[in-house]
């Protein structure tokens, strides 16, 4: 493929997600204004090329690096957004977490072990697993909430299987059965809840509900100018109508006048 070909690539959720964190670091760092932060950030989320993404960045450097990043026009062997690519081996980023009358939360870019346990007193955590990596095509997340919340967010097409115990308590099972895709992981909930819960979500990234919303406008405005097209296709026929109409009347009266000359003439 050619370098003149490779701007008018699809960009993914991936790219956009790394223009934003780009832009994120230049408004801390006071490179931009918030109002440039605000009009750079609805671009990236409305690209959808690599063509229209590059420029977003152009002037800034990364965080700690003195070159500009530009968008990377070249994927790499996992950026096709496969659930093979996200299950990555290793021992994950962390393994356990404690919530005694406070809170914990483990969300964005990490990796979900093959065995997570988390603990709540009179506190609350909330796992989500949108945006992570996984250790290994099944893991397992352990819940001991002791009058205590947890929340666990899916991506959609992860597989939940929900085994724990809640006395005066319990365990969400709204998503448990439903099919996961093919390849993808499988998340185990077990543990143990008293007067206490664990609730578990199924939701999009925010890149991905933007995503859509801009798709739902998308299709709106081409549903709107297709509507306007066929009003105006209809407008122009109904004129065209007229003028053939218009027009037949016109040789109609020529030729009564015609005829009224040769009957004139004959007699």
């Amino acid at each position: 493929m050619s370098d003149d070909a490779v701007p008018d690539l699809r960009a993914s959720d991936a790219d956009r997600e790394r223009v934003a964190e780009v832009l994120r670091d230049a408004l801390a760092e006071g490179r931009l204004d918030m109002e440039e932060f605000e009009e750079r950030l609805d671009r990236t989320y409305r690209a959808r090329t690599y063509g229209e993404l590059t420029p977003i960045t152009r002037d800034l450097p990364a965080a700690g690096v003195a070159p500009p990043p530009v968008v990377s026009l070249h994927k790499g062997p996992v950026a096709d957004g496969s659930w093979a690519g996200r299950i990555v081996g290793g021992e994950g980023s962390s393994t356990w977490a404690v919530a005694v009358m406070s809170g914990f939360q483990r969300r964005g870019r990490w990796t979900v072990p093959r065995r997570f346990t988390s603990f709540a007193f009179w506190g609350g955590g909330e796992l989500d697993l949108r945006e992570a990596n996984f250790a290994a095509g099944e893991v397992v997340i352990n819940c001991v909430a002791i009058m205590g919340g947890m929340q666990i967010i899916v991506p959609p097409g992860v597989e939940v299987v929900v085994r724990g115990i809640g006395v005066m308590g319990g365990f969400d099972q709204r998503e448990a059965g439903v099919p996961g895709d093919p390849d993808a992981p499988r998340v185990v909930v077990t543990g143990f809840a008293f007067w206490g819960g664990v609730g578990i979500e199924r939701k999009l990234t925010k890149a991905a509900r933007r995503q859509e919303k801009l798709d739902r406008k998308a299709a709106a405005r081409e549903l709107h100018a297709d509507f306007r097209d066929d009003v105006h296709e209809a407008h122009r026929r109904m004129l065209e109508g007229h003028k053939d109409l218009l027009r037949e009347h016109r040789d109609g009266r020529r030729e009564e006048r015609r005829e009224r000359r040769e009957r004139r003439h004959d007699r």
